[in-house]
């Protein structure tokens, strides 16, 4: 079986990886850094993030004001810990971006220019434009290019982490382009593949975001963490659920529903003022807009399309030159998928599943329960995100935590002896024979991959959507147990190794089911509401019994268990959340 070696392996090449792969070289440039992705690095998800970062920089904000918002806009699930090392980072890594060239839009006096964002009570939101996470995957990609010792396994798809003794060694993976299957070994390795968005039909996440590295982690034996949390962003366009970034109300956009009425007034989110007020209306917390977007609908005052309920977004009012100059990327989308034009149009938006606040559980140093693995970005859950993520802290999270998954697993490798190679090539040439016995070589089978996709989508929109309940989300549990035991019989009619992307889409299946089983395990637990997780069987926060994280295990016969761990509390007390007001 062909092999290769080095001392940090990444799974995933977007902005986490990226900045991750950098932090290694800054450590040590002898060591030897894999990147593995699926995607050519420029194509990975965090290129399409528009609206800003989050950092403290003006004069008027504060750390401990940063702090406050995140925490309680996570709904005091965030472990206050990482908040505040996190919130203490940010700035010093955004600048750190502007000095490999990140263009940050400006004042006119050359000032870094900030926006509001939902959630936030200052401005706070550093943006390039509204394509934000694309000057800032280019940015770090460049900057990556000058370290030799980072070697790139573009377009290679990992199938299993190899473990021994309780430590990862590496990965299996395939070559797309060859169907090669082959082992890559590691002294540590850092998973940052992103979000699981496609676990449900609507959504603003291309269609690589599966959650290949959390069920990756979750059959190797580590926990994932709050996987409950699952975030809907308000507006989203409704055919193919593409992101009309939150910066098209930081602007000054209003949602309407179908008599035109300026409806989050009604939500406890403020009221109209002639100024923008950065704690009410538009600029609420996304779970919050959310959840109005329900109860307009429950009432008779959306609009119904071919794509399902929505509202409108209207930005006229901000003029051609403002959008041309704020938001030239919500014009062209709306333009190139929609056929409509925000300068003399209102968008049409709904809800849609954007962002998982749980992930691979992992410590303040990116560290995960298993030895020498790690994580980062969307794909981990540390926690800062808690029971809601506020819009424009991801960014930042992927270069902090990013950095700080590479810093110490550069520290762990180093530290490291060669592992029993023996061992952890029998578990590689196991998996070599599992990938040919199931997938490649494997003639019968009766299940067709996208149907299986698709009942499983339907069955967690309406049993784990916006709002959930003991009974639908047991209906749910009983779907994806039985798409786990149809997926055994998936029948694969493409045999051949070159860009074999039926075989990709069956493992993507495969771990999207893991994912799906792990969000539900998480939510029928959780008998309270809190953020994103809305029970209207319990309609209330329980801070008595759930201020803690959920932990979900892979047992030995494959079933889950969901245990908890206390929310970490450091100067912030559990209060009620408060906007508008």
């Amino acid at each position: 079986m062909d092999t290769s070696a080095h001392d940090v392996l990444l799974v995933g090449g977007g902005g986490a990886g990226l900045r991750a792969a950098i932090a290694i070289s800054e450590f040590n440039p002898k060591l030897s850094v894999a990147v593995v992705s699926k995607v050519y690095p420029m194509r990975s998800h965090t290129v399409s993030a528009e609206g800003g970062a989050a950092g403290v920089i003006k004069p008027n904000d504060t750390l401990d004001e940063h702090c406050y918002d995140t925490i309680s806009g996570g709904d005091w699930m965030c472990d206050q810990d990482a908040v505040e090392l996190f919130v203490r980072e940010a700035p010093k890594e955004l600048l750190r971006l502007e000095h490999w060239g990140c263009p940050w839009s400006r004042e006119p006096d050359g000032h870094v220019a900030v926006r509001p964002f939902g959630g936030m009570k200052n401005e706070r939101t550093w943006f390039a434009a509204d394509k934000t996470g694309f000057h800032m995957l280019h940015t770090l990609f460049q900057t990556s290019l000058k370290y030799p010792s980072v070697r790139r396994y573009d377009e290679w798809f990992v199938t299993k982490l190899l473990i021994d003794d309780g430590q990862v060694r590496g990965v299996v993976a395939i070559e797309l382009m060859t169907g090669r299957i082959q082992a890559i070994l590691a002294k540590s390795v850092i998973i940052c593949t992103g979000g699981c968005g496609k676990v449900f039909p609507f959504t603003t996440n291309a269609n690589i975001k599966n959650g290949d590295g959390m069920s990756l982690a979750l059959r190797a034996g580590a926990p994932l963490k709050d996987m409950e949390f699952v975030q809907y962003h308000p507006t989203g366009l409704p055919f193919t659920g593409i992101l009309i970034t939150e910066a098209a109300r930081a602007e000054g956009g209003w949602l309407l529903n179908k008599d035109g009425y300026r409806y989050l007034q009604d939500y406890n989110l403020g009221k109209p003022e002639p100024t923008p007020v950065l704690r009410s209306m538009e600029l609420g917390p996304r779970d919050r807009l959310s959840q109005a977007f329900v109860k307009e609908y429950e009432k008779g005052r959306t609009i119904e399309t071919p794509y399902g309920h929505v509202v409108h977004l209207d930005v006229r009012h901000l003029g051609e030159k403002k959008i041309n100059a704020k938001i030239p990327f919500v014009r062209e989308l709306c333009l190139k998928y929609q056929g409509i034009d925000p300068v003399r149009e209102m968008i049409p938006v709904r809800p849609v599943v954007h962002y998982m606040m749980g992930g691979v559980s992992t410590d303040i140093n990116a560290a995960t329960p298993i030895k020498g693995l790690f994580a980062a970005g969307e794909a981990a859950c540390v926690s800062i995100n808690g029971a809601n993520r506020l819009g424009s802290n991801s960014l930042t999270e992927l270069l902090v935590f990013g950095a700080r998954a590479g810093l110490h697993a550069a520290q762990f490798a180093s530290e490291q002896k060669e592992g029993n190679t023996a061992a952890i090539l029998a578990q590689a040439i196991d998996e070599k024979r599992r990938v040919e016995d199931q997938f490649l070589n494997k003639t019968a089978g009766r299940e067709s991959i996208s149907t299986i996709r698709e009942e499983m989508q339907k069955a967690m929109e309406e049993g784990a959507g916006i709002y959930r309940t003991h009974d639908s989300l047991a209906k749910a549990a009983e779907t994806i147990g039985k798409l786990q035991e149809r997926f055994k019989d998936i029948a694969i009619s493409d045999h051949s190794h070159t860009f074999n992307t039926e075989l990709t889409a069956a493992f993507e299946l495969s771990y999207m089911l893991d994912v799906a089983e792990a969000i539900i395990a998480c939510a029928l637990n959780r008998k309270e509401s809190r953020g994103s997780h809305q029970r209207t069987d319990f309609t209330k926060r329980d801070d008595e019994k759930f201020l803690a994280h959920s932990l979900v295990y892979r047992n030995a016969d494959g079933s889950t268990r969901v245990e908890y761990l206390p929310v970490t509390i450091t100067r912030w007390p559990p209060a009620e959340r408060v906007y508008g007001k």
